[in-house]
């Protein structure tokens, strides 16, 4: 059996987002723990590869409004699609597909009926997928992603020291990894950390380039952004943008910018508390690294994000940003209650492993060219 997994989102924006390291994290697992002789796994860049001669095509992206497999249906391949969540549908007040986003959604709706097999990262992710996109139960595998072995608790002080001094961290503070977009819903956070009297501390390029991603929603061209325009109307992430923006500058929120991952541990480490605050996520990776960095956390009540946690993390409401501090200065300090989630954490972390991701994945592959 011939499989080719695509390693596009390597390459794309989706490098150091979760889509690229989840993707960097299965085709690693994959060809490690791939010790059958009855499989062979080629990384390759759909886009740019002959993709004839394979058993299976490994779709490792999804978007609704694009054209992410424009193949499937022309060759002689199975397929697997992986759809890690559909952000874009469950928000399309604010994510607005256009004219070409709906035909291409439509479009996609029926190609993903002839796919062989749908790989998602959580039963959350499974229902909205069902919902959505009208497809079979039983054609959907769920496979949780895991967490690069990098990620554990950094105790020495020599390294935590250096890493402070670094990055200019203050003493005590909330950290929070990713993008900055809508469904993160990160004004609420800033606003829990300001009642809370608590520096919060952002890891990711979108923060740090907040005021240019507010010129690039400026130059959109589409019809309908040049109704807004003549309308007086801002298009919704441009008015996020701005707004989160205004209250970074006014809140001394601490932006970072992108952290190489060997550095990622040691900041985890040194945060008081991790806070997960999305209106929605498919999975919530970073959680899973606080959870190996020993870093009590504190999650919004989101489905995805209790169903990764399960338990080992507090639960507050994500539109109170009086909920979150409440939270949050539960845990800025030691506690019983904080050396209880930690070892909750700790404990939870240890159910998700690459080894374990890579043998259902490659369960999948077998299940779709037995039938």
């Amino acid at each position: 059996m011939k499989v080719a997994i695509d390693s596009g989102p390597l390459k794309s924006g989706h490098s150091f987002r979760g889509v690229g390291v989840s993707t960097k994290g299965l085709i690693e697992s994959l060809l490690k723990y791939n010790t059958g002789k009855d499989i062979r796994i080629d990384a390759v860049d759909f886009n740019s590869s002959d993709l004839s001669g394979y058993d299976i095509l490994h779709y490792t992206s999804f978007n609704p409004y694009f054209l992410s497999y424009p193949r499937i249906g022309s060759v002689k391949a199975k397929t697997v699609v992986h759809i890690h969540d559909l952000i874009p549908l469950i928000y399309q007040d604010h994510y607005q597909a256009g004219i070409k986003g709906l035909v291409r959604y439509q479009y996609n709706k029926y190609l993903l009926k002839k796919a062989d097999a749908i790989i998602t990262v959580s039963e959350t992710s499974k229902k909205d997928i069902i919902r959505f996109l009208s497809i079979d139960p039983e054609k959907v595998k769920v496979v949780y992603w895991a967490c690069d072995q990098s990620f554990k608790n950094v105790s020495k002080h020599e390294d935590l020291t250096d890493l402070q001094k670094l990055y200019k961290l203050p003493h005590k503070f909330v950290l929070y990894v990713g993008d900055v977009n809508y469904n993160k819903n990160i004004s609420t956070l800033i606003k829990a950390c300001k009642i809370a009297r608590i520096h919060l501390v952002i890891v990711g390029k979108q923060a740090a380039n907040i005021d240019g991603l507010t010129e690039t929603w400026k130059n959109l061209s589409g019809p309908r952004d040049l109704i807004r325009s003549i309308l007086g109307i801002s298009h919704p992430e441009l008015k996020h943008f701005k707004e989160l923006s205004n209250l970074i500058k006014n809140n001394n929120v601490i932006t970072v910018g992108y952290v190489p991952k060997e550095d990622l541990p040691g900041i985890y480490s040194l945060a008081s508390v991790y806070c997960q605050p999305s209106y929605y996520e498919g999975f919530g990776l970073p959680v899973l690294e606080a959870f190996f960095c020993e870093t009590p956390v504190v999650i919004s009540k989101t489905q995805a994000l209790k169903e990764i946690a399960n338990g080992a993390a507090l639960i507050a409401d994500p539109n109170s940003p009086q909920d979150f501090a409440d939270k949050i200065l539960s845990l800025s300090n030691y506690s019983t209650q904080k050396l209880h989630l930690i070892r909750a954490g700790r404990s939870r972390a240890k159910e998700f492993s690459w080894e374990e991701t890579a043998e259902k994945t490659m369960d999948v592959y077998k299940r779709v060219t037995s039938t």
